[in-house]
This record gives C-alpha cells, sequence and structure tokens, in this order.
C-alpha cells in the first residue's frame, strides 16, 4: 500500500479568504467535518500523485513487478490519452496493460474489484490499483458548495493471488449505477455532448457542480444498500466488522452510512477532517493510515464503501491487509532531484468518523 500527498496544506480560513466565500471555519467543520485539505502545486498533477503513490506500494510490496496498472481517477493529466500508461511508464513498467477507469468517487472501488476478477480469471497476477485527483483542478473557488470540500492526492494497492483467510483478502464486492441522477455531480462543459468551443461557454459551466442535498439522501441511502449487499455475500454480520472505511465526502454521510449498518463508532475510521475529499484517493488513503494500522490487526473483517457521480455506488468486504504502507512527495518530469520514499508520517493523526473537531 503508498501514498502521495501534496505538501501544501490549506485551512478553511484560507479556502474562504481565497474564494471570498460567505461561510466561515465553524460553519464548515460542522457540515463537513473538514478542517484542513491538501492542495497540489501548480505543475503537479494527477499523473505526479499517481506516480508518487505507486512508487510507494511497490516499496511496500517489496519492489515486486506489476503486471497491469488501473488508474481511477476523474481528473487526468489530459482528455486524450489515457494517464495510465504514462504512469506505468514512469513507474518503469515496460508494455504492461494500463487503463484509466472513470467511476468518480467509486472509481477505486471499481478499479479494486476490476483488478480482483482479473487475477481470478488469470488475466494478470499482481495488478497496481491506483486512486488519484486533483480535484483543485476542477472546483470554482467561488463556490461554496464545493471549494471547502475538496483536496488532492493519490493511494494504492499492489494485488496477488491468495487465499481467502490471509490479511487482505478480498472476499465480496458490490457495484451499482443509476445514470438517471447523472445531472447532480457533473462538470457540464467540455465533453462532446458540449464540446469546448462551441456556446455556451461560460466559465463556470467548466467547473465541477453537485446538487449537495439531493447527493446526500442518495449517498446514504445506496451505500447502506451496497454495504450490507457486500456484507451479505460473505456472511459477514455487520457486528462482526472491525474497521469501517468509507469514502470520505462528509462526515455526517459517513456517521449515517455507518449508523444504519450498526457498526460501532470505534470500529469507524477516516481522515475526512485532514484531508477532505480526496475523490477516488480517499480509501486507498485511509488504508494507507498509520494510525489505522496500528488500531487494527491484519485478518479483521472490513468493510469498504463508496459513492459517487454517475450515479456509482460500490463496496468491498475484505479481511485487514498486514502490508505495511509506505508514502512518497510527489514528484514531476521536471524536477531534478530523486524521490523519496518513507513511511507514512503526516503532520496531523487521522481521526476516527466520530471525530468532526
Amino acid at each position: 500500500m503508498g501514498a502521495c500527498l501534496p505538501p501544501r496544506v490549506i485551512d478553511n480560513d484560507t479556502v474562504v479568504a481565497r474564494g471570498a466565500l460567505r461561510t466561515d471555519d465553524t460553519w464548515i467543520r460542522e457540515r463537513t467535518g473538514i478542517a484542513r485539505r491538501r492542495h497540489a502545486e501548480p505543475g503537479t498533477s494527477t499523473g505526479d500523485l499517481a506516480v508518487g503513490a505507486g512508487r510507494a506500494a511497490l516499496a511496500s510490496a517489496g519492489n515486486h513487478r506489476p503486471d497491469m496498472l488501473l488508474l481511477a481517477t476523474t481528473t487526468p493529466d489530459h482528455p486524450c490519452p489515457a494517464t495510465a500508461p504514462a504512469v506505468a511508464h514512469r513507474l518503469g513498467l515496460g508494455t504492461v496493460p494500463a487503463f484509466d477507469l472513470s467511476a468518480v468517487c467509486s472509481g477505486f472501488l471499481y478499479a479494486l474489484a476490476t483488478a480482483t476478477a482479473f487475477v481470478r480469471a488469470g488475466t494478470c497476477a499482481m495488478p497496481l490499483v491506483i486512486g488519484a485527483d486533483t480535484y483543485t483542478t476542477i472546483v470554482d473557488p467561488t463556490d461554496r458548495e464545493t471549494a471547502p470540500i475538496f483536496g488532492d492526492g493519490a493511494g494504492a494497492v499492489v494485488l496477488r493471488a491468495g487465499t481467502a483467510d490471509e490479511p487482505g483478502a478480498v472476499i465480496a464486492t458490490d457495484l451499482g449505477t443509476d445514470g438517471g441522477g447523472d445531472d447532480l455531480i457533473t462538470v457540464p462543459h467540455g465533453g462532446s455532448r458540449h464540446p469546448r468551443h462551441l456556446p455556451p461557454a461560460a466559465l463556470a459551466d467548466r467547473y465541477f457542480r453537485m446538487q449537495g442535498r439531493t447527493v446526500y439522501a442518495h449517498a446514504v441511502r445506496r451505500m447502506t444498500q451496497s454495504a450490507n449487499s457486500a456484507l451479505d455475500q460473505a456472511h459477514w454480520p455487520p457486528q462482526t466488522v472491525r474497521a469501517f472505511v468509507g469514502h470520505q465526502a462528509n462526515q455526517r454521510i459517513l456517521d449515517s452510512v455507518a449508523d444504519r449498518l450498526g457498526i460501532a463508532p470505534s470500529h469507524r475510521y477516516g481522515n475526512i477532517r485532514d484531508l477532505g475529499n480526496t475523490a477516488a484517493a480517499s480509501i486507498p488513503l485511509v488504508l494507507a493510515d498509520p494510525a489505522v494500522h496500528r488500531a487494527v490487526a491484519p485478518g479483521e473483517r472490513a468493510l469498504l464503501t463508496a459513492f459517487g457521480g454517475g450515479l456509482t455506488w460500490a463496496s468491498v468486504a475484505l479481511r485487514w491487509p498486514s502490508a505495511v504502507p509506505r508514502s512518497e512527495a510527489p514528484h514531476t518530469d521536471l524536477d531534478t532531484t530523486p524521490p523519496r520514499t518513507t513511511d507514512p508520517s503526516w503532520s496531523h493523526p487521522w481521526t476516527t468518523s466520530t471525530t468532526t473537531s
């Protein structure tokens, strides 16, 4: 497991001042549970963060050579081509299959389920799965509904074939979509439906937009249903889950889902206070959280669940991994200093999902 976070920490007061938002630190904390987040420096791309997380995961795995790369992202380096092949090249993986997967904030779990199926089918033996996003490149800094929520980051895992009783084993997956809600979380302008060169070309239409209240209701319901489905497939009662990790979208969503599932507060883990919503990176960044690894024993029952635009949702039941996570700072192609891979050591303790301050 690996992580890559931009070094720049942005607190709520800075977000408010930057966008002249009609809000304050107290409102943001109470509504979202977020106190700070990381922002990528200008010139640092999603691919740069993905390379950092990938290198860290490979170091964690003992530098084994993956034979496939899946990159979950909504903020690729370019509209064309996909970012994954360039990431694979920069990681020195040669000509292995590499592709982007777009399921917005559910993307990492979609990629994890896809990679698991590939391993079971014999298509590959050791896939590298990365979730990476730089939402600060598509969020309107003047939009109070989105600007305080999102941060940048990347997380990655290396998979291999194994047995169901091993730490890290993926036991069950559940995926779903509802395209009738595709307008609830969207960037309206810039795709083939509304190309950039055709009017209307209002600047606001090029930014990420979200209908927060409606999304909240969908997220709680869909994540709860999906999580229950994964638990049913695994034959795990919710009370036996020792690590619940939900997509780090909003503290109240996380608590509502966990309450509905009947998972005790002491078994809920997250990083939303310090990293905000890092989209496809949010769940692998919690998996790479050193504080969580001190709290959860390898092999314990764990439940991951996410909700994103599309609408998409996904859940995975797995045994808590024993791998030691590593971290790496972002490294662009223009950097002249070599990257440094270390054990994770972020400046703020990561919080359980019951802590909002």
